[in-house]
């Protein structure tokens, strides 16, 4: 890279079996992108918060998680007791055999917003909540492309709990804000529906997706998706006893894929991370 002759910098990043290591300069450009989503949010009144690093697997069962994404799910286990010796004396090579685990009773977050949710259960609130919180989530997909398609990612994601309307608008000042900020990027993203369901494939929630999209990604040319504006009706406040006005709340959130900013930014300046660094805070500053 320019000005440097750091491994760090000749090598911005490198992607194995769908989990990516940056170096200095794409490490920079993700944390710069970071700090401008997060002040989005505080503009829009959203408190910053971090989560568990685990959800429990009966909590997401609660929210159709093993109905709709089983397959993505990443789970989380230990070496049962009595296998603890086979191993201790280092006679065993290769993946840790499934007989040797303990069963799973937790996974690895596929989405950022899943912990807020689970941390807000049961509350009853008259005044919108607006959250902002970035995580590390995990997808097991059937296979990986660069820092397109990673199997561990950051997600950086600003969430509203209130009314229909206060969802909506919250949904909308984001997509405006999106899109000034692409246009000082010099990167051109078509708004586009996505099908896959927060709710039962088989339900009627299922059905008036189809009729009114709940989620909208906003996507390159190249076919990568950056960013998504999730509205998930009152399904979160029915499933978690979450309430406003002493009805089931209404939740949405804007999700951003920090790594794959990282990619169409390379790509708009050239391989040339540091430059994309200086253009997206000036962009943070004027969206």
């Amino acid at each position: 890279m320019p000005g440097s002759d750091s491994a760090a910098d000749i090598t911005p990043w490198t992607v194995r079996d769908g989990l990516a290591s940056f170096g200095e300069p794409a490490t920079l450009l993700l944390h710069a992108l970071d700090e401008v989503f997060t002040e989005w949010g505080t503009r829009a009144g959203a408190v910053r918060m971090t989560f568990p690093p685990l959800l429990a697997a009966d909590d997401l069962r609660t929210l159709d998680y093993f109905r709709n994404f089983p397959h993505l799910g990443s789970t989380v286990s230990r070496i049962r007791t009595d296998r603890l010796d086979t191993h201790s004396r280092g006679t065993t090579g290769g993946p840790v055999p499934a007989r040797d685990l303990a069963d799973a009773g937790h996974l690895l977050p596929s989405a950022a917003c899943y912990g807020c949710f689970v941390h807000f259960s049961g509350t009853t609130t008259d005044t919108p909540l607006r959250v902002s919180t970035v995580a590390r989530c995990f997808r097991h997909e059937d296979h990986y492309d660069g820092l397109r398609r990673l199997w561990g990612f950051t997600m950086h994601e600003t969430i509203c709990i209130g009314s229909a309307r206060q969802v909506g608008e919250h949904l909308e000042q984001h997509h405006e804000r999106l899109a000034g900020f692409a246009a000082d990027l010099g990167l051109s993203l078509s708004r586009e529906p996505a099908t896959d369901p927060f709710f039962e494939k088989e339900g009627s929630r299922t059905l008036m997706q189809l009729l009114a999209p709940v989620k909208d990604e906003y996507v390159h040319t190249d076919g990568t998706a950056v960013a998504s504006m999730n509205n998930h009706r009152n399904f979160f406040g029915e499933r978690r006893s979450l309430a406003y006005e002493g009805k089931a709340a209404f939740t949405g959130c804007v999700a951003f894929g920090l790594e794959r900013w990282v990619h169409v930014l390379n790509e708009r300046f050239e391989g040339d991370l540091r430059a994309a660094t200086v253009a997206v805070r000036k962009a943070g500053e004027e969206a």
